[in-house]
């Protein structure tokens, strides 16, 4: 069984939505990151919690079928969940899958995720970060459309943990005010993603009857 400590955060649904697809038994541990507003009393920064996550970030894994072996960076979780269900991880893939999963690790995650603290919460606060942040993810859009107006996935032909781990900050673009429905190859990935079932239920993780966006 796998045990996920999470909030309900892009990066915490790729790992649940992973989980929903290869059909793993797992159960949600909730990390309380912002309680009452405060970031700085965020259940992540305990000690018993760095002890699995250095960083104090989420989400975290422990496999309780592999010696309560701990895995954090939601990447890494993805790499280890398909490692370890041969699922959506396939070797003669795994360069292409690799590429783009670091580039949503280094890049679209971060740049989307700061892009959200200007343009969302800090609305009118800083106008170069909000006109910086907001080029960078109109930016990240155009790539992403590029690339799927040549392939059908992320990494090629077959969906992978790379399309896992792009789809929830994409899933936030209501929050961008890009317009996703200007990326044609973008909207029809998503589209199709957005139809599986595994995807639907992952995405409301914490069971709060959250529906993924429509473009």
């Amino acid at each position: 069984m796998i045990e996920l400590l999470t909030a309900d955060t892009p990066n915490g649904k790729k790992i649940s939505i992973m989980l929903e697809e290869i059909s793993f038994e797992y159960k949600v541990t909730k990390i309380r990151i912002n309680p009452e507003g405060d970031f700085s009393k965020g259940e992540q920064f305990k000690p018993e919690f760095r002890k699995i996550s250095p960083f104090s970030k989420i989400p975290v894994i422990i496999d309780h079928d592999n010696n309560k072996e701990a895995v954090f960076e939601s990447g890494a979780i993805l790499m280890y969940l398909g490692e370890k269900s041969n699922k959506f991880y396939e070797q003669k893939d795994r360069t292409k899958i690799n590429q783009w999963l670091m580039a949503q690790m280094a890049y679209v995650g971060p740049m989307l995720g700061q892009h959200h603290q200007f343009h969302r919460y800090n609305s009118g606060k800083d106008k170069w970060g909000e006109e910086r942040y907001f080029n960078i993810t109109k930016t990240i859009y155009g790539d992403l459309d590029e690339r799927l107006g040549k392939a059908k996935y992320l990494a090629g032909d077959n969906y992978s943990i790379a399309d896992i781990a792009t789809f929830p900050w994409i899933a936030r673009h209501d929050w961008h005010d890009i317009g996703l429905k200007n990326y044609k190859n973008l909207t029809r990935w998503y589209l199709e993603i957005v139809q599986r079932e595994a995807v639907i239920k992952g995405y409301d993780f914490m069971n709060r009857g959250e529906v993924i966006p429509k473009p």
